[in-house]
């Protein structure tokens, strides 16, 4: 059985106090709170999308539903118009022929079918100009969802790469810290460095970085 090596206290010690690993420690809290701050970035898009996705269902649904039940009420009104033209038509081919001996109560039932004929056309010119309204309304709201979509689809993966950028940047700085490798320290920092742009682009979207940002299409 191998033997467990016990580290000398004085060894521990001294390595704690030595100035290049106590920098490497404060870096890798650095690089901990901004792992945090990506985390933080990349869960909250990841909210977002989730929540923008069911809201531009639910708008869609409900225009369609809307428009639907819209042009439900037109075909009504087209019906009721077609039934009292129907019946206008065969009032005043029976008044032509018969011409003064046409009576009254009829002339009256005419001009009553003449006006609702007129009342469902006019019905039916108001319900097209609502369904478009509704359409139009739905269109721009979709739009204004998906815009907004795309945004945080664009902002995700730049907090992405951020956090393994960080978590890579504390692997190698507690390497250095342990094998006093100042060459891993450097590429912590950049990493680290690396990893910050991309947090705060996630955040403000300044640039768009090939490879990572779609450019705000839908997908």
């Amino acid at each position: 059985m191998a033997e467990i090596e016990i580290p000398n206290p004085h060894e521990v010690h001294e390595r704690a106090e030595n100035p290049f690993t106590r920098t490497v420690a404060l870096f890798v809290a650095v690089y901990a709170v901004g792992l945090a701050i990506a985390s933080f970035g990349g869960k909250d898009a990841g909210k977002e999308i989730s929540l923008l996705k069911q809201e531009e269902a639910q708008v869609d649904n409900a225009t369609k539903q809307e428009e639907f039940n819209t042009w439900g009420q037109y075909q009504s009104k087209s019906t009721r118009e077609a039934l009292y033209k129907n019946d206008r038509e065969a009032l005043e081919a029976e008044k032509a022929g018969t011409g003064s001996a046409f009576p009254a109560y009829k002339v009256t039932l005419l001009e009553k079918l003449m006006a609702e004929e007129k009342r469902m056309k006019a019905d039916k010119d108001e319900l097209a100009e609502k369904a478009k309204t509704i359409h139009e309304g739905g269109e721009k709201k979709v739009k204004a969802l998906q815009e907004h979509l795309g945004s945080y689809r664009r902002k995700d993966p730049y907090f992405d790469f951020a956090e393994v950028g960080f978590q890579l940047g504390i692997v190698l700085a507690s390497v250095s810290m342990l094998a006093e490798k100042r060459w891993a320290f450097i590429l912590s920092l950049v990493l680290a460095a690396l990893s910050a742009v991309l947090t705060v682009n996630g955040f403000m979207l300044l640039v768009a970085v090939p490879g990572i940002d779609g450019g705000g299409g839908h997908h």
